[in-house]
């Protein structure tokens, strides 16, 4: 049996967690320095993959990728009905909010059990790439909306017509504070015997 974690440590961690925050208080001109991208992916692929199908893909975003990546969501927004040119503007404009914009989708899988369990590890990839942004001292925002819908956007990506975007993450360095939210105790139910 292994010794348990030192308190310390797990403090350290939780400190980590509270601390990870969502924020586009960032500086859109500063770049992430590719290597400390590829980091952050590697750590991501940590995540748990059950049968191990490794479903994590990734597209790093930078300079005037932003803007086409812009127009692509808008464009689906159009497809599917909305004609708001404030909101096709405004979503033209937002991935330019940070220096870098990274999307990540789960690789599809034949098995009906097996796609749906990919969704969920690539989410658990997902908040491992967080945790190591902060840890880095980046700033993160985990969003969706219309590029997960966007076959344009997957295949901008590089991505395959059946793979799901489960995020696009903006990243960069933070240009301000943002105020630690409260958060209620997690619910737990401890079953015995």
């Amino acid at each position: 049996m292994s010794e348990p974690v030192p308190a310390d440590e797990l403090d350290r961690f939780a400190a980590l967690a509270r601390r990870r925050r969502t924020s586009l208080r960032l500086d859109p001109e500063a770049p992430v320095p590719a290597e400390l991208i590829e980091r952050l992916c590697a750590i991501a692929a940590w995540a748990p993959s059950h049968k191990r199908t490794w479903p994590w893909r990734f597209a790093v975003l930078t300079g005037a990728a932003r803007r086409r990546f812009g127009e692509a969501a808008a464009a689906q927004l159009v497809a599917e009905g909305i004609d708001d040119e404030a909101r096709l503007a405004a979503t033209r404009a937002k991935y330019l909010r940070s220096s870098t914009v990274v999307v990540v989708a789960a690789g599809a899988h034949a098995d009906p059990d097996l796609h749906a369990e990919n969704r969920d590890a690539v989410a658990a990839a997902v908040q491992n790439f967080l945790l190591g942004a902060t840890a880095a001292g980046l700033g993160s925002f985990w969003a969706t909306g219309a590029p997960v819908r966007s076959a344009a956007v997957r295949r901008m990506c590089g991505f395959a017509p059946d793979d799901r975007i489960v995020a696009v993450i903006y990243l960069g360095w933070p240009t301000g504070e943002v105020e630690t939210p409260t958060r209620p105790p997690a619910a737990v139910a401890h079953v015995r015997d």
